[in-house]
This record gives C-alpha cells, sequence and structure tokens, in this order.
C-alpha cells in the first residue's frame, strides 16, 4: 500500500511539474481556481451523493494561449485529468462526461485565465435523484 502511495505522489509531482512547464505564471493559481468552481458549484442530492458540474470552460489571454498553441500543448486533457482527480479525491458526480475547453480570450479580467462551468444542458434535474427501490 505504501509502494502505491509513493507511485501516487511521484505522478502528482509529475504532474504539477508538466502543468508548470505549460502554464510558466503561476499554475497552481489556474488549478485551483478550477478546483473552487468544481466545489462551489457542487449539489448534494443525497446523503452519500454529490453531483458537480462536468463541462468547464478555460478562457486565457491572449498571449498565454498563443504560447500553449505554439507549443502544441494539449492543455484541456490535463486539466480534465486534473479535475477528475480532484473530484475522484471528493467523491463527487460528474453530471455527465467530465470536459475542460480551453480558449482564447482578449478579455479575461485577470489578464491571465477565466474559468466557468456548466451541467450538460441535456441532463435533467430528476436524473440526480436515487432510483426508490422497488
Amino acid at each position: 500500500m505504501e509502494t502505491l502511495n509513493r507511485w501516487e505522489r511521484a505522478l502528482e509531482r509529475w504532474e504539477e511539474a508538466l502543468v508548470a512547464k505549460v502554464f510558466r505564471s503561476e499554475p497552481v493559481e489556474l488549478l485551483g481556481a478550477l478546483q473552487r468552481e468544481c466545489d462551489d458549484h457542487a449539489v448534494v442530492c443525497g446523503p452519500h451523493r454529490v453531483v458537480v458540474p462536468n463541462v468547464y470552460d478555460v478562457a486565457l489571454a491572449d498571449a498565454v494561449y498563443e504560447e500553449l498553441e505554439r507549443r502544441g500543448c494539449s492543455v484541456g486533457e490535463e486539466l480534465t485529468d486534473h479535475l477528475m482527480r480532484h473530484a475522484e479525491e471528493n467523491g463527487y458526480e460528474w453530471a455527465g462526461p467530465p470536459t475542460v475547453h480551453v480558449t482564447r480570450s482578449s478579455t479575461v479580467p485577470n489578464g491571465r485565465y477565466q474559468v466557468a462551468s456548466n451541467p450538460m444542458s441535456h441532463i435533467r434535474a430528476d436524473a440526480f435523484t436515487a432510483p426508490v427501490p422497488g
């Protein structure tokens, strides 16, 4: 079990290093914003069921987006993987398949990025209730 924990920590460090290379300026801040967006929109549907939005939009400032595009980075996939681990650690369920869309924007408020989330539009609220045993 200890060996597994060491491997998990090593993978987490590797991921953080990769994301740090992709986002030169304060990658932890963006990852934290993505986690907060997830946590802030979590819906408690029962004593053991918490559902979170599955679609996240990350708007990057033009300069950041251009740098990532030049490097050929798959930032959306990396951010989705990070968010999936965060949800697993917290026992969250997704409203649908988790996705992080990364776009370019010249109007992000902090000059670097902006994060927003939504559940998939075809997900109905009653889908979150547990079925009554019959």
